[in-house]
């Protein structure tokens, strides 16, 4: 979708995820090391985003939400251009917020002055979030002007992409086609599960070992049973949607599926793989 394919960032259609990227092959973690990874990514983020990231001090890494960040890119409408002596000031406006990115300008090079973006254009940005004083502002390393006939498909493409990878930092990657051969529904979305598995998942947790399990727990069990043997295992965020699809799609409570699972590892019923919001039954 994207117009950008001769530029390093947007190779293969746009957007910074290609297979090879952590997040964008689904195999990602939105805890542990996953976030930290995030740092050294490129995101795509709303600029209300960036006005309610924190940071803790001045040498710390900006988060937004919990997840640390470090390369970001925006898509928005240049409202005003300030040229200075030592770099170039654009307002930004992308619907959800104002906000200033400053292109530094090289004095050697004659180029920098004749490829400022107009008012009124459409942009993309990359760059990294700072803050002087307490005036935030994106240090951008690339300002790409938008071609007009390209703007709304640029617009909506980044929408998608940033909200995508809010909620894969929520809630956990998607199911990938591999993790099963039938679907079912889970809150109206696809859930791939193994028909086999699904058939012999109950009796599997049913077997003696498991007899003094609560409901929530056995539930749990039952669900691990049911999913492929991985190295990395499977990841709290479908846990968790699995238990809501038991109970009609309602909302599940969080602490209640965190201690189910602290209290199966304890007695060795499941293990943590990659990190901490990974699990694997014992065998």
């Amino acid at each position: 979708m994207s117009g950008y394919d001769n530029n390093p960032f947007y190779g293969g259609g746009g957007g910074y995820m290609s297979q090879n990227s952590q997040f964008g092959s689904g195999g990602g973690s939105p805890g542990g090391s996953g976030r930290r990874a995030a740092s050294h990514s490129l995101r795509p983020v709303s600029l209300k985003q960036l006005v309610e990231a924190t940071i803790e001090h001045s040498d710390a890494d900006w988060k937004i939400g919990d997840v640390e960040v470090g390369q970001v890119t925006v898509v928005a409408h240049v409202l005003s251009v300030q040229a200075q002596t030592t770099n170039c000031v654009y307002l930004l406006d992308d619907g959800t917020a104002q906000f200033e990115a400053r292109q530094w300008v090289d004095a050697n090079n004659e180029e920098d002055g004749s490829n400022r973006v107009a008012d009124g254009r459409y942009v993309r940005v990359l760059g990294t979030l700072k803050m002087f004083g307490q005036k935030r502002y994106i240090t951008a390393t690339h300002i790409i002007e938008i071609p007009p006939e390209r703007v709304c498909d640029e617009l909506c493409f980044h929408i998608a992409e940033a909200a995508m990878m809010s909620i894969i930092f929520e809630r956990g990657p998607p199911p990938r086609p591999s993790e099963g051969s039938t679907t079912s529904r889970v809150n109206g979305a696809a859930n791939p599960t193994s028909a086999y598995s699904a058939s012999s998942n109950t009796a599997g947790a049913n077997s003696a070992q498991y007899a003094g399990l609560s409901q929530l727990q056995r539930q749990i069990v039952e669900f691990l049973i049911s999913q492929p043997k991985t190295n990395e295992g499977t990841h709290v965020g479908a846990i968790a949607r699995h238990i809501a699809s038991l109970s009609g799609g309602a909302p599940v409570n969080a602490d209640n599926i965190s201690k189910a699972l602290d209290d199966l590892s304890d007695q060795g019923h499941v293990y943590t793989t990659v990190d901490d919001s990974h699990f694997c039954i014992s065998e």
